[in-house]
């Protein structure tokens, strides 16, 4: 199971899906995109999107924090 997010620091949505993914006991990894102009361009490569959360399950690409989305692409 590989989950990735990128986000920045002073997304609210970020926070809500690094936190569901914490009580979830969810492993992840998270890009800073404000930060990291390299997983920011891998980000827009992957989702066509400039908005953050971009969360990656197993290649499924979710924007935004969509806890149905999520919860379905783990289950795969």
């Amino acid at each position: 199971m590989a989950v990735t997010m990128y986000s920045t620091p002073t997304c609210g949505f970020c926070r809500m899906a690094k936190s569901y993914f914490q009580k979830n006991n969810i492993p992840f990894k998270e890009y800073n995109v404000a930060t990291n102009s390299e997983k920011a361009q891998e980000m827009v490569r992957k989702s066509g999107q400039m908005g953050v959360p971009v969360i990656d399950v197993n290649g499924k690409i979710i924007v935004g924090f969509d806890r149905a989305a999520i919860d379905q692409a783990l289950k795969k």
